[in-house]
């Protein structure tokens, strides 16, 4: 569903990715490990067209995307939850839901996929009318997550959705990510810290190092591997 080839990305005169190459099978979830500066955000940026791709492709459904707007790419199925969460911090749970769905002119459906939204993450409709920014950074990326369903999409991106949040939340929101893996059908490429938890979700990984992919296997297989263990698993 989603393959990047050869991608290279600049900041100013620094290299952030160095043709970078990689593959996200439809119904699959992707992991991209990984340290700081490594190239992960930056990768899940250019293919979502938030920053230019100095050279290489992005290939989404078959279809060149490769720096096109990112509005674009959100409407033909393609959405990204970055790093930080970015919910609308004056807006209510409720009104962010609605911005999700902003391309979106079927009610029925939109009412139904926010009901969706309430099961899967019953915390927020106990927070319907609450402001966004007074929500803990837990209930924020569950809220993050929920907005980007809001948009129908085929493929989602998942940056840090772990980052800053209490670990007994970590684990209910990787919960939901599989679920909406299994339930929808949903291809998910996901960028995390928490590099064990990600691979025992995922189905297959690539692990990057200053901007290029340094190894790629199974999730199983990475996890078994002694390097990887070394440098991500904690032994």
């Amino acid at each position: 569903m989603l393959e990047i080839d050869h991608l290279e990305v600049s900041y100013g005169s620094i290299r952030a990715l160095h043709g970078i190459s990689l593959k996200v099978p439809e119904k699959s979830i992707v992991t991209l490990i990984g340290g700081n500066g490594a190239g992960k955000s930056t990768t899940l940026r250019s293919i979502s067209g938030l920053i230019k791709v100095r050279a290489g492709n992005v290939r989404y459904d078959g279809q060149d995307i490769t720096n096109k707007p990112a509005h674009e790419i959100v409407a033909r199925g393609l959405c990204h939850v970055p790093e930080g969460r970015m919910v609308f911090a004056n807006l209510t749970v409720m009104e962010n839901l609605h911005m999700g769905a902003y391309l979106r002119k079927d009610r029925a459906g939109i009412a139904s996929d926010i009901e969706y939204a309430f099961t899967i993450f019953p915390r927020l409709k106990e927070r319907i009318s609450q402001l966004a920014g007074t929500l803990s950074g837990g209930e924020q990326q569950m809220l993050a997550i929920a907005r980007a369903l809001m948009s129908k999409p085929r493929c989602l991106m998942l940056d840090e959705p772990s980052l800053g949040i209490a670990p007994i939340l970590v684990r209910s929101i990787f919960d939901q990510i599989v679920a909406i893996n299994k339930e929808r059908g949903l291809t998910i490429l996901l960028v995390e810290q928490n590099a064990n938890l990600a691979l025992s979700i995922s189905h297959y990984g690539y692990v990057l190092e200053t901007g290029s992919v340094l190894i790629e296997d199974t999730a199983e297989a990475l996890r078994k591997d002694p390097q990887v263990r070394a440098a991500y698993l904690g032994g």
